[in-house]
């Protein structure tokens, strides 16, 4: 009888403190299912698992998160809207516009992103900041929660003092016990 009224209440115990957890992942759930996501992106999922790398990366409603270099906003379609959802805010890094050396290639790059996440009731308002080799600051100090860089490690380490640049940005930007997420490519294991 004392065993059975004690895993009632470990049981009990367990499921409420995880509910405030599991209301957090529904928002996430949500958005990592949400129609604002392209076929493409949602076909990674498999081999991406964003629902558990962003809880393991520590995402939290009402953060500030900040993607450095999008691409083609794999990230963006499911951090864009939870920031809405959640009362938080997303930022996405792109071509420095006061670099005197961007390309045109980048120009365009930058406005044809800024156009294809432009509709705010999908993704809400989205804080585009200059990033590249002469770009300031990526916020005020202590600002943000996350960082998160996805597939770019590997092309700063070819560039002359790139890797120490970035570093420094993203240490100066995090607030205080907030998190730089690295996300890179594996090694096909075959």
């Amino acid at each position: 009888m004392f065993r059975l009224a004690l895993a009632a209440t470990a049981a009990v115990l367990a499921v409420a403190v995880a509910a405030p957890v599991q209301a957090a992942d529904a928002q996430l759930q949500a958005a990592v299912a949400g129609a604002q996501r392209g076929e493409a992106h949602k076909a990674r999922d498999g081999a991406r698992h964003p629902v558990e790398t962003l809880t393991f990366w520590g995402l939290k409603p009402g953060q500030t998160v900040i993607e450095i270099s999008p691409g083609s906003g794999y990230w963006t379609e499911i951090l864009a809207p939870y920031a809405k959802a959640t009362g938080g805010k997303y930022v996405a890094t792109a071509a420095d516009l006061d670099n005197p050396k961007l390309s045109e290639g980048a120009k365009k790059a930058r406005a044809a992103f800024e156009a294809k996440y432009a509709d705010q009731a999908k993704f809400g308002p989205i804080t585009y900041v200059g990033f590249g080799p002469v770009s300031g600051p990526l916020g005020p100090a202590g600002s943000a929660d996350l960082v998160i860089t996805a597939r770019n490690v590997h092309n700063w380490v070819t560039q002359p003092g790139m890797l120490d640049k970035v570093m420094k940005d993203f240490h100066a930007v995090l607030k205080p016990g907030g998190v730089l997420a690295v996300e890179e490519h594996r090694k096909d294991p075959k």
